[in-house]
């Protein structure tokens, strides 16, 4: 057990798919897995265990920004040698090319988190996905008809920004911006593990058109799908 996830050896699999909201991987759990069991309820965090197309999949829920996930992917890596990690989270696009619904395959993460800065101080790291991961989802989303991008992302540590930042990275060629991929993708890097962020656009900034809060807990369904059927393949 580690101190935020309340698992035995043996109850996690090497592949886990990490929903911020945790009520997100409860639906996953139960509408995607089989034999599904909860192994984690720590400060209402869920995790569960199950199978999908006979391969042995986790869901754990990990929270909103990057010190939260953070934490809950350390321990994953560190205490449970997990191997691969997929981010399937909400992003705002950026573009009025990338509407609501669509789903981004994060292909890099800029950040102006300070988790950065305290492990490379000046220098500047480029968190970057598995391109393995990367390279599989592209092509099953092509298979599966899911209307994707592949983009840089923006991982913010602030909600609600009145000064809109994002305009200033739609000039950098930024396609959606959210708040964990940066430090999941370095994370995976320090412990060379591979990661993925799959990200469906909860809302747009540029067209100002959005979705529910129940769309974001309980749809989103291909985003689910594409990450099962992309870590399956590897």
């Amino acid at each position: 057990m580690s101190t935020h996830i309340n698992a035995p050896e043996g109850a996690i699999a090497d592949t886990v798919l990490l929903p911020g909201d945790p009520l997100r991987a409860k639906f996953i759990a139960e509408n995607f897995l089989e034999d599904a069991k909860c192994y984690n309820e720590v400060r209402g965090m869920l995790g569960y265990t199950g199978t999908y197309k006979g391969k042995r999949i986790s869901v754990q829920g990990t929270g909103m920004g990057q010190p939260s996930l953070s934490i809950y992917v350390q321990e994953l890596f560190q205490f449970y040698n997990v191997q691969k990690a997929v981010r399937i989270g909400t992003a705002g696009g950026v573009s009025e090319k990338v509407p609501c619904r669509s789903v981004i395959l994060a292909n890099g993460a800029c950040t102006d988190s300070n988790l950065q800065t305290q492990r490379f101080g000046f220098s500047h790291y480029a968190p970057v996905p598995d391109f393995e991961l990367l390279d599989t989802a592209y092509h099953k989303a092509r298979e599966l008809g899911i209307k994707t991008f592949v983009g840089p992302c923006f991982s913010g540590d602030r909600f609600y920004d009145e000064n809109e930042t994002w305009k200033f990275w739609k000039r950098y060629g930024i396609v959606g911006i959210e708040m964990e991929a940066a430090e999941l993708y370095t994370l995976a890097a320090e412990f060379q593990r591979k990661a993925l962020a799959i990200l469906t656009v909860s809302n747009n900034f540029v067209t100002g058109e959005e979705t529910t809060s129940e769309e974001r807990q309980k749809t989103f369904k291909d985003m689910m799908l594409l990450a099962l059927e992309t870590v399956i393949n590897i």
